[in-house]
């Protein structure tokens, strides 16, 4: 007689609850594995623990190792939000939608100062790094339409870009590129 159980259908095997040892070696797994922040990785300990529940003394001291993996280098906020500060205004997203994620991403307010110093600083080369991409204003093939200049304003101000810049690249006739004084 054959076995009707489809492969899914298996019991899963449930992991062992989580002691000392074994919530550092998960944190150890994570920050080797991603580039993180004090919050992600607290939330992340925090998920696993109410997965798989706490079999060691006393309560799980989340806190301490955060810190303890701080202290050691392996979790550094400011490099992260300067980091990921670079990889978005290099994507073309401007200072506010910069900040948006990192505020997301849990990183307090001294160590994404630089950050987004550094985003504000960067915001006319993303903007026509959005612009580029979306071919708008300098770099379209034809001039825009009253309505499709209005969406492509919208979509500036989404990506974080501020109003004046925005419509300066978007209102730029194709081939003039707005002079970066004027922002």
């Amino acid at each position: 007689m054959r076995n009707n159980l489809h492969p899914s259908d298996k019991p899963r095997r449930v992991p062992k609850p989580l002691d000392e040892e074994r919530l550092r070696d998960l944190a150890v797994h994570y920050v080797g594995r991603y580039a993180t922040t004090r919050a992600k990785l607290t939330r992340y300990l925090g998920r696993k623990l109410r997965e798989r529940g706490w079999d060691g003394e006393g309560s799980p001291e989340i806190e301490a190792l955060v810190a303890h993996f701080d202290a050691l280098g392996y979790v550094d906020d400011q490099a992260f939000a300067e980091a990921k500060s670079r990889a978005l205004t290099a994507r073309g997203y401007g200072a506010r939608r910069v900040g948006q994620a990192l505020y997301a991403a849990g990183i307090e307010e001294p160590d994404r100062a630089d950050a987004e110093a550094q985003a504000r600083d960067a915001a006319f080369e993303s903007a026509g790094k959005f612009a580029r991409k979306r071919r708008v204003g300098p770099f379209a093939v034809v001039e825009a339409d009253p309505d499709m200049r209005r969406k492509q304003l919208a979509a500036f101000l989404r990506a974080g870009h501020d109003f004046a810049l925005a419509r300066a690249f978007v209102d730029a006739a194709p081939g003039e590129i707005p002079e970066k004084e004027d922002h």
